[in-house]
């Protein structure tokens, strides 16, 4: 029986997780694949400490001797950073493996040089653990774009931001105390830039923009906010409000115009991503046919990653074709609408008071704080005239009794 040779780049949680799966599904990977598949090296940064791996296997801190092996069909990265491994990722394409990557900041700046790059070696690239953990988003999308227009994409992409943000509510906690939890979890690291001032996020929606609609927006024309400014008085603030704060990504296509946004957005109890608590991610796909799934699961730990890479594993032995939808222009049915169309929005420091016929208030929250309904124009007007001090889009619909009928408010 033939057998499929792989190298894993890096053995933190990860590339262990995904080692680990490799041998507890053996005998699923050789019934789907037809061939026994086996760890042929691990690329690790320091050879002298102690790790589990099977003494057949190669152990090394030099990816030259990987390249050297005698037989390497995939190569699956587990580092950080854009490089070294952009480069050990163009050398294995070059070599004539496959490659799967876990790696959403290198991807984000290099999947496309990457994909052209396996498509002229003819072999593939899997790039699913990139974005959501082990929720199969890339996947879906690839089906859906078979026929279905997609318009609009939304996520909760980072687990660290959304277990905060859960902790900070459920528990009453600072926005400080939630993230050494994180920290003390091994959710967040001992830097957690990237994760809470939504960098992380970013990456993975740029990459979704390309899969959804074949190009992403220019990264520099794109609202990234992080949750720093969420204060534990807010988020009891709009709890009352039956609403919640979560860390949202969204990228939607009007005509030629891709436009994508990641920053703190408040949702009601009527939206999918009301109860995704934790560390959970979830995704929101709007298109034309099907209209709107939703999809739920665990956006990063050791075995849900793992599981977005060892079905890639499987995809890419079966080469299929990686840039199908990342570098041609998809339509797109209407996304989100921008403008002058009102919305929701919970906004801090503005007056009762104020008299602008544009605004219309739909709920009283504190002195301070309030639910009004207003364009986003006229939002950004009141901040610039310093009569407000923050303000957050509310998503979904918003359900108030008002004069003892209930109203609802429906917003995209």
């Amino acid at each position: 029986m033939s057998v499929i040779k792989v190298a894993i780049l890096g053995f933190g949680t990860v590339g262990e997780g995904v080692y680990k799966t490799i041998h507890s599904h053996a005998q699923e990977l050789e019934g789907v694949l037809g061939s026994k598949v086996e760890v042929a090296a691990v690329l690790i940064r320091n050879k002298q400490k102690k790790r589990n791996i099977d003494e057949d296997v190669l152990i090394t801190s030099d990816f030259n001797e990987i390249l050297s092996l005698p037989q390497l069909d995939v190569v699956v990265e587990a580092i950080v950073d854009k490089e070294p491994t952009f480069t050990f990722l163009k050398q294995a394409i070059r070599r004539g493996s496959h490659i799967i990557t876990a790696n959403k900041e290198m991807f984000a700046h290099h999947g496309n040089e990457l994909l052209e790059l396996a498509e002229s070696h003819k072999v593939s690239v899997g790039f699913e653990a990139t974005v959501a953990g082990g929720i199969p988003v890339i996947q879906t999308l690839r089906q859906l774009l078979n026929v279905n227009r997609v318009g609009t994409v939304q996520g909760i992409l980072n687990g660290t931001s959304n277990f905060i943000l859960t902790e900070m509510r459920e528990k009453k906690q600072s926005f400080a105390a939630a993230l050494r939890l994180a920290q003390e979890k091994g959710y967040a690291e001992a830097d957690p830039t990237n994760d809470v001032e939504g960098f992380d996020a970013f990456y993975k929606t740029m990459i979704l923009s390309r899969i959804a609609f074949g190009k992403e927006p220019n990264w520099q024309n794109v609202e990234r906010e992080g949750i720093t400014s969420i204060t534990r008085e807010l988020i009891e603030t709009a709890e009352k409000l039956g609403l919640r704060f979560k860390h949202i990504a969204s990228i939607s296509k009007i005509g030629s115009q891709i436009n994508a946004a990641v920053k703190p957005t408040l949702v009601g109890k009527s939206h999918p991503f009301y109860g995704v608590e934790g560390v959970e991610n979830a995704v929101n796909v709007h298109s034309d046919i099907v209209g709107r799934i939703t999809l739920q699961g665990p956006g990063a730990g050791m075995f849900p990653t793992a599981s977005a890479v060892i079905e890639d594993l499987v995809y890419v032995c079966q080469n299929q074709l990686s840039n199908k939808n990342f570098t041609n222009i998809t339509e797109a049915c209407d996304g989100e609408k921008k403008g002058n169309e009102k919305e929701l929005w919970l906004i801090q420091g503005l007056s009762k008071n104020d008299n602008n016929p544009l605004i219309t208030w739909v709920a009283q929250a504190t002195d301070e704080t309030a639910i009004i309904q207003a364009s986003r124009e006229e939002i950004e007007k009141l901040i610039n005239q310093q009569k407000a001090t923050c303000y957050f889009q509310i998503i979904g619909e918003y359900e108030k009794e008002i004069k003892n009928k209930e109203v609802t408010l429906a917003v995209l």
